[in-house]
Order: C-alpha cells, then structure tokens, then sequence
C-alpha cells in the first residue's frame, strides 16, 4: 500500500495533481490500483500508453500475437523494430521507456475462461480492448463474477464506441444486456478496414474512464453507450438497461 508520492512523483504526475477532483488523493488511487488489459493492439495501445503516464500502478497486459508490419498503421504501442515480437514484451519495453514507477505484468496468451477468472479477481478495473465476440463474453462473465468494473470499446471501419459496466451494483446492466450471446463474430480491421486515429480516439476514452473509476471521480459511462461516426465527426449516445433476462448478470442478482 503506497501512502506518499516521493519529490519526483509529485514533479511527474503534477498537472493531474492540481486538479481540484483529483489531488493527490487520486495520484495515490491509481497509485495503489491495478488494472487488466487485454488486447494490446489498436484500442490497448492507447489505453495502455495513458494509464501509464498518468500512474497506474500495475498493469497486466495480456495479448497472444506478435507484431507485424501491417499493426504498425494503428498499434501506436509498437514499433517498426518491434516487428516480430510479442505485443505483450514490446507493450512491455516501451511502458519501461515512458514510466518506471509502473509495474508492468505480461501473459501472451489466448485467455480461456479459468485464465480470466483469476485475472479478473485480480484486477480493480478491467478494460476489454479485444476485437472477438465470445473473448468479450468471457471478460464480461468473469468481471459480472467477481463484481468487477469493465471498459468496453471497440473500433471498425469509421465507427467506435465505448462503454462502462460496472457490476460493483447489480442494478447496472453487463455487456451480454447488450448484445445477445448469438455466437457471431465481430468484424476484424483484416477484413473491413480501420482509420488509424479511431482507435486512438476510443482506446484513449477508455483510458479516461478507467482513471476515473480508480480516483472515484466525476460520471461514468454506466448505462450509457458513446458511439462515434469519425466520417462526420459526430457522438452520438444511447441509454442501456438492465435485461433482467440476461443470461449472463441476471444469474448474480
């Protein structure tokens, strides 16, 4: 348990400091906090990059590919001499390079449901920055498990979007309230394509969100979902609900 930031830190993290919601009360939360990542490719390369500049204190990173050169248009994690590499150890090297002070946990693997149970139950705050409907479900049923707050984003073609289910109530819905367990795929950027700044624009609002739920300040996205065209530079946002049906939360209720 941290309980004093040392000269450098409070030098470091000082303009997040003097923010009146935050102080160091906040530096010390996300000091102190521990958040799971996995995916660390378009959407987790951003949120990774900010959660440890702003001074997370653990990141666990999970991702099971390797670099490649066509990762490089969007993946701003890595670069052209990462090529070859696991995501996770370049992830890794280059969150060294940007802050020390972060404690930096890496697994290159394909999670299965037992893996994120125990990573889940391990986590404070859980960020989805997968492209695969059924690793999606199994994050959301470990977080709903183990009442744990999920950010979930996604990004194709020229449309994002970005949610928060927190499952630390439940009265708030999960990510299955959401979208039916219908066994399909999501669509992949390999096959439809993807603007390279989307994923920075949706990966960096889930970075906002999870520094917000770990400081305990300001609204979050709970029961509601952003969804961004970037062909028109437009929000737009819709109300989610409790189904009360769900297969997946209305077991925890």
């Amino acid at each position: 348990m941290i309980e004093h930031l040392s000269d450098e830190e409070l030098l470091r993290y000082s303009r997040q400091i003097m923010l009146p919601a935050f102080d160091v009360k906040g530096q010390l939360a996300l000091a102190n906090a521990s958040v799971l990542v996995i995916g660390v490719g378009g959407l987790g390369s951003p949120v990774a990059l900010y959660l440890a500049a702003a001074g997370i204190g653990t990141l666990t990173l999970v991702d099971h590919d390797d670099v490649e050169l066509s990762n490089l248009q969007r993946q701003v994690l890595h670069e052209q001499s990462s090529i070859g590499l696991s995501k996770v150890e370049s992830a890794a090297k280059r969150l060294a390079s940007i802050n020390p002070h972060v404690v930096v946990k890496t697994l290159k693997t394909k999670a299965d449901a037992q893996d994120l149970s125990a990573l889940v139950r391990d986590a404070d705050v859980v960020v989805d920055c997968t492209d695969n409907f059924n690793v999606r479900f199994a994050i959301n049923s470990a977080c709903v498990e183990w009442s744990k707050p999920l950010i979930s984003g996604a990004a194709i073609r020229m449309e994002g979007q970005v949610s928060v289910f927190d499952m630390r109530s439940s009265d708030n819905p999960c990510y299955q309230c959401l979208y039916s367990d219908l066994g399909e795929e999501a669509l992949s950027c390999s096959e439809s394509g993807v603007l390279s700044p989307l994923v920075g624009i949706i990966g960096t609002m889930q970075a906002l969100e999870a520094i917000k739920i770990v400081a305990g300040i300001g609204n979050t996205l709970v029961g509601r979902l952003m969804i961004f065209d970037a062909l028109y530079s437009e929000w737009r946002t819709m109300r989610l609900r409790k189904d009360p049906a769900c297969a997946c939360c209305s077991n925890y209720s």
